[in-house]
């Protein structure tokens, strides 16, 4: 029998490369102010939420302060007006922004797990110091009662005794709340955005911050266990007991033939922490026995139930998949455990039927039919529930580990709310700050790149003359169909208006210290959409019987900023940008003509037409350029773009001049805003060498240009190619 071949994993997460803070062993972290003031009011009012003391609270004016729990603060003075709960997630978003900013700024990804770890040991700190406070906003409501209103008081304190006593209950729906968020946040906009900027790397170390355990204390806890995993014994008299679960899995995993391995604690432990190793040993509890692999699967799961039998555990794990649909109608008025139990053993069966009856409301119905699907459970589906368990077993061993990755890394986090502390750190280049938008500190508007984009509107002056023969305005056609809707794309991208022509308009993406840095992407899906919102006019220009609109696009990168000259009051930017963008955008009628009927996916192409020793290197006197509603970049914009966002290399077969183009392509997504993602394709290709009477190549130089692809096409057999695989 062939053994396994299995896979090792050892949670991690670096914080290398960063500044250690001012006691030299641990990161300084300064939070948002607004946003840890908001934080504590949501997570205090879903605190008072699950532990159904709204209605207590609700008679008490709000206290002036709350204090700041961090080591050396002071109570704030103003209190910001309470908030919706609707608004913890949008905010909870805008300062993990804020951190992958920070992180991209710096080009060191370290610096966004740095303030993740700091937001979410925020959190925890505050999800027991916000119970403590409400705790004692009850008790002080209680004082104003007693000897006033004697019933009332009796009433309010039972309310509080039962909240001080399902304190474990309270934090653990809270902290599920938190968690709920925290991941919805990350499908919907830090995963792209990542993805986006850094591509990728450190993908592994993120997944430590999805564990639904992160709020727990320890990771044992029952009801999540129940939940998310398999619920396991807490005693030490439990035959289900984590720790005696796992030296049953070890004595298995050295019975099953994988050789001296099998002896060396570190890498069991590395196999105990991937999941998918449960689906290679013993497959998902019905292994295919056509197969060598599948015989084999079905040997080591007969071997594996075998063992639970014999360690006496199979029962309690058919008994905690049983239970689990049960806590929502029992817990917490019966212990999880014990719920557990009375499905193994008559003895405790007969305590739970007691304490069922003397509660009155709660009804037997749901035990007896657990109870009765427990003990039916023979042969096959005993197997198949031992397989099911060793997989959720490793999942949470998983866990587990993950999770004491995460608390190590939090214990490297210094969270510094005091105005001194932070003013030192701040000085000595210590202090690592993560503020909302508006909290920014405002920076001298230092220009350091930009990038300008040039629309030029193909045969403009036979379009004119076409509609002024037939009585029609040029001018508002122009306006209508091009000018304005490209207008209202300005503010959406952060992009200036340079000047208009008469066929053509020229804008400008600045870049200034502190910004993301991201003109090159956002120029590239600005002239996307400007495309599309040309390809859409000229439908509607179809229909109605008038000429429709062709473009070509030109953007190009200065690694510097424009210098400026004054006409009266008015600014002309004078840069090289300018004039290469033109050259970018054009189209040799000529070349126009041959291309058209090759019928090619792609909108730009350059040609060289001269000789090696007659062309000088960069020069472009000997270059014939075709951009029809293309869009083209020059080589700073690319390079450029590969240090904006992560491009990852893709490949599709099309077609290639005289076969043997060999062009490349790339991929990425850049944020546009909030959530919202474009995706760019960008294809390189070298320049060839042609004779211009024959339109024939003679050779491939190494030269090479950039397209932009605006084909829809393009986009969508990449996304079709990306959901077959």
């Amino acid at each position: 029998m062939e053994p396994p071949r299995l896979a090792s994993y050892t949670p991690s997460l670096s914080l290398e490369d960063l500044q250690l803070g001012i006691d030299n062993l641990r990161h300084d972290v300064h939070l948002s102010s607004k946003f840890v003031e908001l934080t504590r009011l949501q997570i205090a009012r879903h605190i008072a939420r699950h532990g159904n003391m709204e209605g207590l609270l609700a008679a008490e004016a709000p206290p002036s302060s709350l204090g700041n729990h961090f080591i050396g603060s002071k109570p704030a003075v103003n209190r910001p007006a309470p908030v919706e709960p609707a608004e913890l997630k949008p905010l909870l978003t805008e300062v993990h922004v804020s951190a992958l900013n920070r992180a991209k700024a710096e080009e060191n990804i370290a610096v966004d797990v740095l303030g993740r770890v700091a937001i979410l040991k925020f959190l925890r700190v505050e999800l027991h110091a916000q119970f403590a406070l409400t705790l004692e906003r009850c008790r002080m409501m209680l004082k104003s009662y007693e000897g006033v209103r004697q019933q009332k008081a009796l009433e309010y304190r039972e309310r509080v005794a039962a909240f001080q006593v399902a304190k474990r209950i309270i934090l653990r729906k809270t902290g599920q709340d938190l968690f709920r968020m925290l991941r919805e946040i990350e499908k919907e906009t830090l995963a792209r955005m990542r993805r986006s900027l850094f591509g990728t790397r450190a993908e592994t170390g993120y997944k430590l911050f999805l564990n639904p355990l992160i709020f727990s204390e320890d990771g044992r806890d029952t009801y999540l266990n129940a939940e998310h995993y398999v619920m396991l014994g807490n005693f030490d008299r439990d035959p289900d007991r984590f720790s005696n679960i796992r030296r049953v899995v070890c004595e298995f995993l050295q019975s099953v033939n994988l050789g001296a391995e099998a002896e060396t604690p570190n890498v069991v432990d590395g196999w105990l922490n991937v999941p998918e190793n449960a689906q290679e040993l013993v497959g998902a509890g019905k292994p295919d026995e056509t197969t060598a692999e599948g015989r084999s699967q079905k040997a080591r799961l007969a071997a594996w139930t075998q063992l639970l039998e014999t360690e006496g555990v199979l029962d309690y794990v058919v008994a905690s998949y049983e239970v689990a649909p049960l806590l929502p109608e029992y817990s917490p008025r019966i212990n999880a455990q014990q719920l557990k139990n009375a499905l193994i053993s008559r003895e405790e069966r007969e305590r739970v039927e007691k304490l069922i009856k003397d509660h009155g409301r709660l009804s037997s119905d749901g035990l007896y039919a657990a109870v009765a699907r427990a003990a039916s459970c023979r042969g096959a589906e005993r197997a198949r529930i031992a397989a099911r368990f060793l997989h959720d077993f490793l999942r949470y061993h998983r866990d587990l580990r993950r999770l004491e990755a995460l608390n190590e890394a939090l214990d490297s986090v210094n969270l510094i709310g005091n105005a001194k502390m932070r003013e030192l750190s701040a000085m000595n280049g210590t202090l690592y700050e993560f503020l909302l938008g508006e909290e920014q500190k405002p920076v001298e508007e230092k220009i350091q790149r930009h990038v300008v984009l040039k629309a030029d509107i193909r045969d403009s002056s036979r379009l004119t003359r076409s509609l002024m023969e037939r009585g029609l305005n040029p001018a508002s056609y122009f306006s209508l169909n091009f000018y304005d809707p490209v207008n209202k794309l300005l503010p959406k991208y952060g992009a200036t208006k340079v000047f208009l022509e008469g066929d053509a308009i020229i804008l400008a993406l600045l870049e200034r210290e502190g910004d993301p840095g991201l003109a090159v992407g956002r120029a590239c899906v600005l002239a996307r959409e400007i495309i599309e919102i040309v390809r859409g006019y000229n439908q509607l220009l179809e229909r109605g019987g008038l000429p429709t609109l062709e473009l070509g696009v030109g953007i190009s990168y200065q690694e510097s900023a424009p210098m400026y000259l004054m006409d009266g009051e008015q600014r002309i930017m004078i840069s090289d940008a300018l004039n290469e963008s033109d050259r970018l955008s054009s189209c040799n009628k000529r070349v126009r003509k041959t291309i058209e009927g090759l019928q090619s996916p792609f909108h730009v192409y350059t040609f060289q037409t001269a000789g090696d020793a007659e062309l000088e290197e960069g020069s472009d006197d000997f270059i014939l350029n075709y951009n029809l509603n293309g869009i083209r970049m020059n080589e700073a914009a690319f390079r450029r773009l590969q240090q904006e966002i992560s491009l990852e290399p893709c490949r599709l077969e099309l077609p290639e001049l005289w076969g043997a183009e060999g062009f490349r392509l790339h991929s990425g997504l850049v944020p546009v805003g909030g959530d919202i993602f474009r995706k760019i394709v960008v294809r390189s290709s070298r320049i060839p060498q042609i004779d211009p009477r024959k339109f024939s190549l003679t050779k491939w130089t190494e030269r090479w240009y950039y397209e932009v692809c605006s084909n829809p096409a393009i986009y969508s057999a990449l996304e079709g190619k990306a959901a077959k695989a």
